[in-house]
C-alpha cells in the first residue's frame, strides 16, 4: 500500500535517531499500513527550504526535530503551544486540517509521564544536573510535580541566572548551585541528570546509603555508572529510553489523532534498536 501520510524527524546529525523505529512499531501494532515515518539529515541553514519544499506536499501530518533544529523551527510555526514557549524549544510540529503549523514540546510531558509510569507522582526537592536544553524540560516538568525547591548544579554563573530566570517563569523555586558540589545532588528525593556520557561517573562510589530516585537521560551507554550505583543501592532509575518513549507517544497521537499510543510496542521496538 502506497503510504497516504508521511511524519519524519529532522536533526543534523541523524542517523542516530531511534524515533524511526518507534514510530513505524506503532503504525504497525495499530494497523495503520497507509502511514510511513522517515528521517531527512536537516540543519539550520536548511530547515526554511525543507519546511518550504518537502514539508509543504500534501500527506505530510508532523514532524519531530532533534538539535539543532528545536529553536530554529520557531520562527518557522503559526502557532506555539505554552509549554514549547515556556522552555524556548520545539520538539513537535503537527500540520492542521487548515494548513497552520502548530509547535509543541514533548519532552516535558515526557518527563512527567515516564515518572508517572514508575510511581513518582510529587516530590518534595529535586536536584538537576546540567543547564541545557534538556534541563530546561525538566524544570517545567518538575513545575508540575515538585512542591519544594529545585536545585540546579552548573558550571558557569551564566547558565546559574539563566536557570533562575526560567524557574520564576515556571513559577519554580530554583537554586543555582556550583558544578564543584555536583555529588550533592543524589540527597535528593529526585535527580534528573541532563548531562552528557561520562560526566557523572565520578559520582558512583558516593552514592548514599538510600539514594532518590535518579533519572538520567541518557539511553548510550546504558546503564550509567551512576545509574548502576544507584540502582545497587535500591534506588528507583529511569532512562532516556523512558524519556524517548513516552514523548514520542505523544508525537504519535498528535499526526495520527490516535488517543493511545502503543506504548509497549514503541518500547519494545526502542529496546530491540539499542540491542543491536
Amino acid at each position: 500500500m502506497t503510504p497516504q501520510h508521511r511524519a519524519a524527524v529532522l536533526g543534523s546529525p541523524i542517523a542516530h535517531s531511534l524515533s524511526p523505529e518507534l514510530h513505524r512499531a506503532g503504525y504497525a501494532a495499530l494497523g495503520l499500513a497507509d502511514w510511513e515515518y522517515g528521517r531527512h539529515e536537516v540543519d539550520e541553514a536548511g530547515l526554511p527550504a525543507f519546511v518550504a519544499g518537502p514539508f509543504a506536499e500534501p500527506g505530510w501530518a508532523g514532524l519531530s526535530l532533534t538539535m539543532p533544529l528545536k529553536r530554529a523551527i520557531m520562527p518557522l510555526l503559526d502557532e506555539i503551544s505554552p509549554t514549547a514557549l515556556a522552555v524556548d524549544a520545539v520538539n513537535t510540529v503537527v500540520r492542521q486540517a487548515d494548513g497552520r503549523l502548530r509547535g509543541d514540546n514533548t519532552d516535558v510531558p515526557g518527563l512527567v509521564n515516564a515518572l508517572r509510569e514508575r510511581g513518582i507522582e510529587r516530590v518534595e526537592a529535586a536536584s538537576v544536573l546540567g543547564a541545557g536544553a534538556t534541563a530546561s524540560s525538566a524544570l517545567a516538568a518538575l513545575a508540575q510535580i515538585c512542591d519544594g525547591e529545585v536545585t540546579v548544579y552548573v558550571r558557569s554563573p551564566e547558565r546559574a541566572a539563566e536557570m533562575r530566570e526560567l524557574g520564576e517563569k515556571l513559577g519554580l523555586a530554583v537554586r543555582a548551585a556550583d558544578w564543584e558540589r555536583s555529588a550533592d545532588a543524589l540527597a535528593a528525593p529526585l535527580t534528573i541528570s541532563t548531562t552528557p556520557a561520562g560526566a557523572t561517573d565520578v559520582f558512583a562510589p558516593g552514592v548514599p546509603e538510600q539514594p532518590g530516585a535518579l533519572f538520567d537521560v541518557l539511553y548510550h551507554p546504558w546503564p550509567t555508572e551512576l545509574v548502576a550505583a544507584c540502582a545497587k543501592r535500591g534506588a528507583v532509575v529511569l532512562g532516556g529510553l523512558d524519556l524517548l518513549v513516552h514523548q514520542a507517544v505523544l508525537q504519535f497521537e498528535q499526526f495520527t489523532g490516535v488517543p493511545a499510543g502503543p506504548l509497549a510496542a514503541m518500547r519494545a521496538a526502542g529496546e530491540e534498536a539499542l540491542q543491536c
